[in-house]
């Protein structure tokens, strides 16, 4: 069995193989990125957000969705990537973290990826400072590489605990 390093620390092919699957492809800046689909609930449309007061700038707000408040987090604003204008091709991906529904805007929605274990890599290091804990690692497919985040890290505790308070209104 082969070893690799990661952020100082061994990992070996069997957490490749943990992370093969399907993943959900969307675009974010002209870069794809995938989740797993087993965190995807379901994709929408854009639609009329609420903004919600006190909330950091790439918390958007809040929609209504079949009567359930759902959260909107902004991919683009959370890393720190530039807004744009939605388009018609702008989606939300309903996905579940720790039992909560959240919506994360993306620039639109690619394809349904079957990735395997020949074509990941983990994380590469980038630096001091930047958190790759949300990367599940690189997809190496059709000459391009796929950001595979880790959803759960993505929207960390700050998210969940905005999440947890917007969705408890009664």
């Amino acid at each position: 069995m082969q070893a690799t390093m990661v952020k100082g620390k061994k990992t070996d092919d069997s957490e490749t193989l943990s992370r093969e699957g399907k993943y959900l492809t969307f675009v974010l800046c002209g870069e794809e990125y995938g989740i797993e689909i087993l965190k995807v609930r379901e994709i929408i449309g854009i639609m009329n957000i609420t903004p919600v007061p006190q909330t950091p700038g790439y918390m958007k707000g809040v929609i209504n969705l079949r009567g359930k408040v759902i959260p909107v987090i902004d991919l683009r604003l959370k890393f720190g990537f530039q807004e744009t204008d939605h388009t018609k091709e702008t989606c939300i991906i309903v996905v579940e973290v720790k039992n909560k529904l959240t919506g994360v805007l993306v620039d639109t929605v690619s394809e349904v990826l079957d990735v395997h274990g020949g074509d990941l890599e983990p994380a590469p290091h980038l630096g001091d400072g930047i958190n790759t804990e949300i990367f599940l690692g690189m997809a190496k497919i059709k000459n391009k590489v796929k950001i595979l985040l880790d959803i759960d890290k993505v929207l960390g505790t700050e998210e969940i605990s905005m999440v947890e308070s917007l969705t408890n209104i009664s």
